[in-house]
C-alpha cells in the first residue's frame, strides 16, 4: 500500500504551494490518487505559509492538515526557530532543508539539506526555491521518476522559465546533502 504525505513550510512568494501541486499532478499523472492544498493566514508576501501534499494508491477522503508526515520540506530556514516546524515526523522520515550547511536540530528522522537559494540565484535570477527543494525530495522520494515531474511542470510554466526550472531540479537533485 502506497500512502505518503509531505509537509512543506516556506513563505510567501517562495513557492510551496506551487511546489506542493506540482508533486500532486506528478504522481497523479503516474497513476496514483494525490491531493494538494494550502494552509496560511493573511496572504501577503513572506507571511509563513504551509501546504500539503497526499499520494496513495487508494481514493483519499481525508482533508485534515497533515499531521505525521513522511516528508517535512523548509524553503525558509528561519522558520526552524518554531518547534512545531519538525513536529510528527516518523523517525523514518525525512526532513529536507533549504541550508548551506547541515542544520543543528535534534531529530532522529534523516536530515537532508541543499543550498537552494544559491542554486535559485544561479539558475532563475531570482531566490525562489521551490523547485530547487522539488530535486531534493526527489533525490530521497523514489515514489516518482523525475520525468512525471518534469511534465507536471508544463503545467506551471511555459518557455524559458519551465527550461530553467527543470534545470534547477536537476542540479538540486544532483547537489542535495543527505545523512546517512
Amino acid at each position: 500500500m502506497v500512502k505518503v504525505e509531505i509537509r512543506w513550510h516556506g513563505r510567501g512568494g517562495q513557492g510551496a504551494v506551487t511546489a506542493a501541486q506540482v508533486i500532486a499532478y506528478a504522481a497523479i499523472s503516474k497513476g496514483f490518487y494525490a491531493q494538494a492544498f494550502p494552509e496560511f493566514g493573511p496572504e501577503r508576501r513572506g507571511a509563513p505559509v504551509k501546504a500539503y501534499t497526499r499520494i496513495s494508491d487508494e481514493p483519499i477522503r481525508n482533508r485534515e492538515p497533515i499531521i505525521n508526515p513522511n516528508y517535512i520540506v523548509v524553503l525558509d530556514p528561519s522558520l526552524l526557530r518554531f518547534s512545531e516546524i519538525l513536529s510528527g515526523v516518523s523517525d523514518d522520515g525525512y526532513i529536507i532543508i533549504n541550508s548551506s550547511i547541515r542544520p543543528e536540530i535534534n531529530t532522529k528522522a534523516r536530515l537532508v539539506w541543499l543550498d537552494a537559494t544559491n542554486l535559485a540565484l544561479q539558475v532563475l535570477g531570482r531566490p525562489i526555491v521551490n523547485t530547487a527543494m522539488i530535486g531534493a525530495l526527489l533525490k530521497v522520494m523514489t515514489l516518482l521518476d523525475v520525468d512525471y515531474v518534469f511534465k507536471a511542470l508544463e503545467h506551471f510554466f511555459k518557455g524559458k522559465i519551465l527550461e530553467k526550472n527543470v534545470e534547477l531540479i536537476k542540479r538540486a537533485y544532483d547537489e542535495v546533502k543527505v545523512e546517512a
